[in-house]
């Protein structure tokens, strides 16, 4: 059973959406958006159709499979039956919502 941050829980706005390259490895999350940038500006275009292509949809389920050395890049992301690496900028450009259901 995955567990979520226990801040999280007390269902505020900040901890309600994420970025995707804020979860922990393992956690699972379900996909917001592709348009928020962490930076608040949003994807270029080209990016945003590349990650929908791959399967970043909203309401699609993720999961954090491992991240690179030292915990930074790539992002190993599992999204439907593909696993995927993202570098750092793309994941910050996908909005999350920590899920505390297990998947099956």
């Amino acid at each position: 059973m995955d567990v979520i941050d226990p801040e999280c829980l007390l269902a505020t706005q900040a901890c309600a959406e994420i970025g995707l390259a804020d979860l922990k490895p393992g956690a699972v999350a379900r996909v917001v958006s592709v348009l928020a940038c962490a930076d608040g500006g949003a994807a270029p275009p080209e990016l945003a159709q590349r990650l929908a292509e791959l399967g970043f949809l909203p309401g699609e389920v993720v999961r954090i499979v491992a991240r690179g050395f030292l915990a930074r890049e790539p992002i190993a992301v599992r999204v439907g039956t593909g696993t995927f690496a993202l570098r750092l900028f793309e994941a910050a450009c996908i909005r999350v919502r920590p899920e505390s259901l297990p998947v099956i």
